[in-house]
């Protein structure tokens, strides 16, 4: 990656390269997400073959009136961002699109006129839903995301809407909470693993959190998939060292950050169609953590 100065004059942005801006919101333990990490290295996949620089501005979720600080992000020298996430605020997108920058969101779907390109998580969880129901479950709890996130609020809805596509009316306490963080997925897992009516089985919206299911079935006593089956969402590398691998909904980050930078250039070069928009593909990775009870 250049180094560059803030100072540059659009004289001096003439004689370089492209550069792009990834903005990604903080989040606890973020240099070691597998979320972040595969955006990352899919950005730059496509910004070395197209000879780009881009910098990652890592951003508060509290404060998003700094995503576009000018002290950071200049218009000389910055000719398109890539949101890895926009933590549902819209207005922020808007805002960006008004200063001039071209931009595509990564992770989310939008009804209006803005550059996306994301995997459709309410989809994808009904489809764990429908997984687990054809494994012969009915008891099915969830420990859901971050619902700042779309993804978070999507896989929740995807959830609920897969019971009520089976007809199944599932108790308010089967709903946890662990915002795709371990602790508060540790704390969500022991609730509903000492509930007295135990699910059969627990769709945790990402591995982070099955993994968190794993660790406090184990320290129960229980036995991941005879006592409770647990599949969660990612394919994080990680869903295969755990004391059982993970089944998972895996969906492409590298790619999404990939394309998500080359539809980024496309855009600057005129080659594509506006507003552009691509939903990318998941598909339910079977190992060993969720048991038929058919």
């Amino acid at each position: 990656m250049s180094k560059k100065t803030l100072t540059s004059t659009p004289a001096s942005k003439a004689r370089r390269g492209k550069c792009f801006a990834l903005i990604i919101p903080r989040f606890e333990d973020i240099l070691h997400s597998y979320y972040a990490g595969e955006i990352i290295r899919g950005v730059s996949l496509c910004a070395s073959r197209i000879n780009a620089d881009f910098f990652v501005h890592i951003v508060s979720r509290d404060n998003h009136k700094d995503w576009l600080n000018p002290l950071s992000i200049n218009r000389n020298i910055v000719d398109g961002i890539i949101f890895a996430d926009i933590d549902n605020d819209e207005a922020v997108v808007e805002k960006a699109i008004r200063l001039g920058y071209p931009v595509v969101i990564l992770n989310n779907i939008l009804n209006k006129p803005v550059n996306y390109l994301a995997v459709d998580n309410k989809s994808a969880a009904e489809g764990v839903v429908d997984y687990l129901v054809g494994h012969g479950h009915r008891k099915i709890a969830t420990i859901a995301g971050d619902m700042s996130t779309q993804a978070g609020l999507w896989r929740l809805e995807g959830y609920r809407e897969g019971l009520m596509r089976h007809d199944i009316k599932a108790p308010r306490s089967y709903i946890t909470f662990g915002d795709f963080l371990r602790t508060p997925a540790h704390k969500a897992a022991e609730k509903l693993l000492n509930l007295p009516d135990r699910p059969t089985a627990i769709f945790a919206a990402s591995d982070v959190m099955a993994l968190e299911v794993l660790d406090v079935a184990k320290s129960m006593k229980l036995r991941v998939p005879e006592d409770i089956s647990v599949i969660g969402f990612d394919n994080n590398p990680l869903s295969t060292t755990g004391s059982v691998p993970l089944t998972t909904v895996e969906q492409p980050l590298l790619e999404m950050g990939r394309l998500g930078a080359e539809m980024l250039n496309d855009i600057l070069r005129a080659k594509i169609a506006l507003p552009a928009k691509k939903i990318l593909p998941t598909r339910v990775i079977e190992r060993r953590s969720v048991q038929s009870l058919n």
